[in-house]
């Protein structure tokens, strides 16, 4: 609590009456000045004091709008399924219990609202108002783009796994006569799973940069919501963007952390986790006639995944993506150096024999690495030396080591 300022000292003359005219005047000219100090700071306090209640009253007001809201009814999240305005009726579906009610609109409402908008209702359901779309609050936690710059030649070391994934993915959006021809369905789904950093969503973004296609990307861990209903919701989103932009492929990074084995757990937490997961499910065995949306997964703790993802129908390919190999760590050698200024002297597979157990990741780091070293030594060529450098810097820092992949085997 603030204190009140102190008033100044009210000024007090006193005359002598043996004082000459001249000396009496002055006198006055000194009290006079005194008063108009003191004024001044009177009226400098005032304006203050005036200042503090203009600013306490706005606080008061705030207050008490926070109050009133406080004191009103709940509004909740609905959906407008279907609307008559003629007879001012609505079907609305409130978020979270999925609860469907027929309730009457005023003829104002009905103006502004359309089937599939989003409103806040009240307890009994009345549309309140109509809220903004959700286009933004979903490009927030979705990764939207339109042309990936990854290709095939950005890839190395995964011949095997890059053929199965453009079989699976690419063909049926190019070429999907061939299936048809052929009277088969095409994969529902590619799962791909490895360690960190052996190049799981370049494989993906190399598709929708072959196809034209939109890129979709989600993790897991953003499906995992605070408020009941939210993660659902946001996987209902997920299909309906990827729908809206065909061609596309959407890719859910960290599936694990939506599509971990169920358990006997009571907690609310792991309620709408679960709750989650079967909105994904339902958007998976739903989405039977996709047209030309494809779906791609992935994944680094595979051996954590429910079942129930894993049958056919929902991923119909799994593959793994394992660290490379000798041959495939010379390759991402030559592709993440192909546009640096690189000694003659540079041998690959000396490198590649250097760094076993390095993910595509891990080589690449390498290669800025040997590019700092020259750059530090003011030199704008990249020697065998400072390759060996970047690898001994790299291991001093604890990256390149071997990453545990094991991934027990399941009867599907």
């Amino acid at each position: 609590m603030s204190r009140s300022p102190s008033l100044p000292d009210r000024p007090r003359l006193e005359l002598d009456p043996d004082m000459s005219e001249e000396e009496r005047l002055q006198a006055l000219e000194d009290h006079y000045g005194e008063i108009l100090d003191v004024h001044r700071e009177l009226t400098e306090q005032l304006d203050a004091a005036d200042a503090r209640r203009r600013q306490l009253k706005q606080e008061v007001d705030r207050i008490e709008r926070e109050n009133e809201t406080l004191k009103a009814s709940s509004l909740y999240v609905a959906t407008v399924e279907e609307i008559d305005a003629d007879d001012g009726e609505a079907v609305v579906k409130q978020h979270g219990n999925n609860q469907e009610v027929l309730t009457e609109v005023s003829p104002r409402t009905v103006e502004r609202v359309e089937a599939g908008d989003r409103v806040a209702v009240d307890d009994s359901f009345s549309i309140q108002t109509a809220l903004s779309s959700e286009t933004d609050a979903r490009a927030q936690a979705m990764e939207v783009d339109e042309s990936p710059d990854v290709t095939y030649g950005d890839i190395g070391g995964l011949k095997g796994q890059t053929t199965e994934v453009r079989e699976a993915v690419e063909q049926p959006l190019t070429s999907p006569g061939q299936f048809e021809a052929a009277g088969i369905d095409p994969p529902s789904g590619v799962l791909l799973h490895g360690p960190p950093g052996t190049g799981k969503t370049m494989l993906a973004r190399a598709v929708a940069n072959q196809t034209d296609a939109t890129f979709i990307k989600m993790a897991g861990s953003e499906l995992v919501r605070k408020f009941i209903g939210e993660g659902s919701r946001l996987v209902r989103d997920l299909f309906e963007l990827a729908a809206e932009r065909e061609p596309s492929i959407v890719f859910i990074d960290e599936i694990d952390a939506i599509a971990a084995k169920r358990t006997e757990s009571k907690t609310s937490g792991d309620a709408e986790v679960q709750r989650t997961m079967m909105q994904l499910l339902s958007e998976m065995d739903g989405f039977e006639d996709r047209g030309e949306v494809r779906i791609i997964a992935a994944t680094n703790r595979f051996d954590m995944l429910d079942r129930a993802i894993l049958r056919p129908g929902r991923f119909d390919r799994l593959i793994e993506v394992p660290e490379p190999s000798f041959e495939g760590r010379v390759e991402i050698f030559e592709i993440h150096t192909r546009e640096m200024n690189v000694d003659d002297n540079v041998d690959y597979e000396v490198l590649a024999g250097h760094t076993d157990g390095y993910n595509g990741a891990d080589v690449a780091s390498v290669a800025t690495e040997a590019g700092m070293f020259a750059i530090r030594d003011d030199r704008t060529e990249i020697g065998m030396a400072d390759f060996e450098n970047a690898i001994e810097k790299i291991e001093a820092d604890g990256a390149g080591e071997p990453v545990s992949a094991a991934y027990p085997d399941y009867a599907y």
